[in-house]
């Protein structure tokens, strides 16, 4: 069963070594280990018969990348370490969770949980990577749809690299981690994530990445993630399983890397978060500038605090503002 299996992931059985597979090619060795090893892939030995005509074609596509100017070997590199590292925290977490449904749903052991997810995993490869595939290709047509319209002039903002950055913390988050158990912790953190993921794409948002009791997300316009921090705020609330969480606004210049976010403006929303109140948004002044005519939002200045790094920093509260007399609550 295993190596049928290994076979059908793998496109192919194990037929040539890393000599081999590097001369049909045309690279080098030490070449190709630096893809591999940008992959996530582990050296072989010499004589080890590790690699398939699927690795083959992927080598060869690589390098043809690279012949005909459409990459440069150090952001081929930058690509492949950003696939590697992406897929290997995807599979990890899709296998994870195919387990623990699995224990759960079907009240399996672990031992008979894991033989089924790999039977599973063999039965519905291809429904697996169409979707994989799929959800590629509309995240790439709404990042290239963003580029056209920066390209035209519409999006002045994003021009200029200018985003705005929220964070969103779950509240006594490391007292809850010590009461529970860890497939209890592990609920409340993938409750968490799904409903962030939820609220941040509804409203036009992207989650940069989650970390445990904290979700990083950036949306183009202050008033897209104005709504969504509100409505994270609102929503965690609401639950009845999950504790309340701050969320902290920063709009400026972003450094966006291999799919993550960086910069003053990262460290600025990450403090706010820090300062505000469980159920709370507080933004900084460059956002509340852009939210001053925003309809339905209330916004309120704080005292003036000392931030680390940042010198003398102004927070704002950010909240929905209350409905005129006589209007439906």
């Amino acid at each position: 069963m295993a190596a049928r299996l290994e076979k059908r992931l793998l496109g192919g059985e194990r037929v040539y070594t890393r000599d081999r597979i590097c001369e049909l090619a045309g690279v080098s060795v030490e070449q190709a280990r630096r893809y591999w090893r940008a992959m996530g892939f582990p050296d072989v030995g010499d004589d080890t018969v590790a690699f398939t005509e699927a690795d083959l074609e992927a080598l060869r596509r690589l390098l043809a990348l690279e012949g005909e100017g459409v990459l440069d070997h150090e952001f081929a590199l930058s690509i492949t370490r950003a696939l590697g590292h992406t897929q290997a925290r995807l599979v990890e977490w899709q296998v994870q969770a195919l387990l623990e449904d699995l224990m759960e749903r079907r009240w399996l052991r672990p031992r008979d949980a894991s033989l089924t997810a790999v039977a599973l995993a063999g039965e519905h490869l291809d429904d697996w990577e169409h979707l994989l595939v799929y959800a590629w290709r509309r995240q790439l047509a709404a990042v290239t749809g963003r580029a056209l319209l920066v390209s035209q002039g519409r999006d002045d903002a994003a021009q200029e690299g200018w985003r705005t950055v929220g964070f969103a913390d779950l509240v006594s988050y490391t007292r809850l981690s010590q009461r529970m158990d860890e497939r209890a912790l592990g609920r409340l953190v993938s409750r968490f994530e799904r409903l962030s993921h939820d609220t941040v794409a509804g409203r036009g948002g992207r989650v940069v990445k989650t970390i445990g009791d904290e979700v990083l997300f950036v949306a183009d316009r202050a008033e897209d993630a104005a709504a969504i921090a509100l409505d994270l705020a609102e929503t965690m609330a609401r639950d009845p399983v999950l504790p309340d969480v701050r969320v902290g606004l920063a709009t400026g210049g972003v450094v966006s890397r291999l799919g993550d976010v960086f910069g003053r403006t990262v460290n600025l929303a990450s403090r706010l978060t820090a300062l505000a109140q469980p159920g709370t948004v507080l933004c900084d002044r460059a956002t509340a500038a852009q939210l001053a005519d925003a309809p339905g939002l209330e916004l309120d200045r704080e005292r003036v605090r000392a931030v680390r790094g940042w010198g003398l920093v102004e927070p704002v509260v950010l909240r929905r503002a209350a409905p005129a007399d006589g209007a439906p609550g």
